[in-house]
């Protein structure tokens, strides 16, 4: 049972509350507050979020408190919604440090930070995540097909409470491979253009000797 009062509770901590009271931002977060906070479950269009990333920011930290912060990433899709409270991924084998796999067997809690450059976008997302090794069949489940990398083992994460940021100084990128679509439908454009000019000036000219 969440010993929260509020799912928000996760992040704003007493200690946080009072820097809030101090710097005059409480009482806007209070009122998030009196709306029960955070959402909990995984929404529509959340889960539609997660699963068009290629790309995902996992925090963990040891049993100490040291924080510790992972990339992963794949093709869109690896992120998979398995209900309104679990995301799971494959976990590819990579440089065999195994940090986050320590940091989770000492210490369960743990962090999502998506973010989308093109749209603006990103989501926070607290939870508790544990490894799974030796399931072939989760192992298959969540594996993108046709990708060319080795699983390794899964990774689920149980979402307890999720925020969405403003847009607000996060710099607009565009992934290369859909800016190299978008070109390659501006060049076949172009070719089609340049192509019904020369049909418009030799029937110009066909009609001038005529």
């Amino acid at each position: 049972m969440n010993a929260h009062a509020f799912t928000s509770d996760v992040a704003f901590t007493p200690t946080v509350k009072a820097i809030q009271a101090r710097k005059g931002s409480r009482q806007s977060y209070a009122r998030v507050e009196e709306r029960g906070g955070w959402r909990s479950d995984i929404t529509h269009d959340l889960a539609a979020f997660i699963e068009m990333q290629t790309s995902v920011f996992l925090s963990t930290a040891n049993g100490e408190g040291q924080p510790y912060i992972q990339h992963r990433g794949g093709p869109a899709g690896f992120l998979k919604v398995l209900d309104e409270k679990t995301i799971g991924f494959a976990d590819f084998a990579g440089n065999r440090q195994f940090i986050t796999q320590g940091n989770l067997a000492d210490n369960p809690q743990a962090f999502l930070f998506l973010i989308d450059y093109m749209q603006r976008q990103r989501i926070k997302i607290w939870g508790t995540a544990r490894v799974v090794e030796d399931d072939a069949e989760l192992v298959a489940k969540l594996m993108p097909q046709d990708y060319k990398a080795r699983p390794e083992q899964v990774i689920l994460f149980t979402v307890s409470a999720w925020d969405a940021n403003c847009p607000q100084h996060i710099p607009q990128r565009f992934e290369a491979a859909d800016v190299a679509a978008a070109l390659g439908d501006r060049d076949q454009r172009i070719q089609r253009l340049e192509q019904e000019i020369a049909r418009l000036k030799e029937a110009s000219a066909a009609t001038a000797k005529g």
